[in-house]
C-alpha cells in the first residue's frame, strides 16, 4: 500500500469511529498540524454525510413477495421419487449385474485345477482363464450397454423438450 492509501484508510477509520484511541489521538493531531491531512479529511467527511444524506436503502415493491410466489407457483413441482421409479427396473437391474458376477465367479472357480500337493506353492495362472477373447467381449457388451443407455438418456430428454414446447 503506497501512503496516500494508507492515509484514507486512516481517516476512514477514524470517521467510522474503528480506530482505538491511540490511533484517533495521532490522526487528530495529523489533521490539526498537516494541512494535507486536514484537507482529505474534510473532502472526505463531506463524502461520508453526502452518502448518508442522499442514499436511501432500496426497497421492494409492495407485491414483490406476491410476486415471487406467483412465479412459484406456476412452475412444476416434480412428483415424489417414488412415484416415476418402477421398483421392477431396480431389482431387474440389481439382478443383472448379480448374475453377471456370479457367472464370472462361478466360471472362474470352474476353470481351476483344485489338486493341492504336499508343496505349499497354490499359484493360480489366471491369464490362461481370462484370455483377450474373453476380456474383450465383456468390454463389447459394456460398451454395447453404455451406448443403449445413453440412447435412452438423449430420446427421454428429447420427448421432454418436445413436451415443452407442444
Amino acid at each position: 500500500m503506497n501512503a496516500q492509501q494508507l492515509t484514507e484508510e486512516q481517516l476512514w477509520n477514524y470517521i467510522d469511529g474503528s480506530c482505538n484511541a491511540a490511533e484517533k489521538a495521532m490522526i487528530e493531531e495529523l489533521c490539526n498540524n498537516n494541512p494535507q491531512w486536514q484537507k482529505r479529511y474534510n473532502e472526505l467527511l463531506e463524502l461520508h454525510q453526502l452518502m448518508h444524506e442522499n442514499i436511501e436503502p432500496d426497497q421492494p415493491s409492495m407485491r414483490f413477495t406476491k410476486n415471487v410466489m406467483d412465479e412459484i407457483a406456476k412452475s412444476r413441482i416434480a412428483p415424489a421419487a417414488r412415484t416415476y421409479i418402477n421398483k421392477k427396473i431396480i431389482y431387474g437391474i440389481a439382478a443383472f449385474f448379480i448374475l453377471i458376477i456370479s457367472g464370472f465367479l462361478i466360471y472362474g472357480f470352474t476353470q481351476v485345477e483344485w489338486k493341492f500337493s504336499g508343496s505349499s506353492d497354490y499359484t493360480i495362472n489366471i491369464s490362461r482363464y481370462f484370455n483377450n477373447t474373453l476380456l474383450n467381449i465383456f468390454m463389447l457388451l459394456n460398451i454395447l450397454l453404455a451406448l443403449v443407455l445413453f440412447d435412452r438418456y438423449i430420446r427421454r430428454k428429447k420427448n421432454e423438450s418436445a413436451h415443452k414446447e407442444g
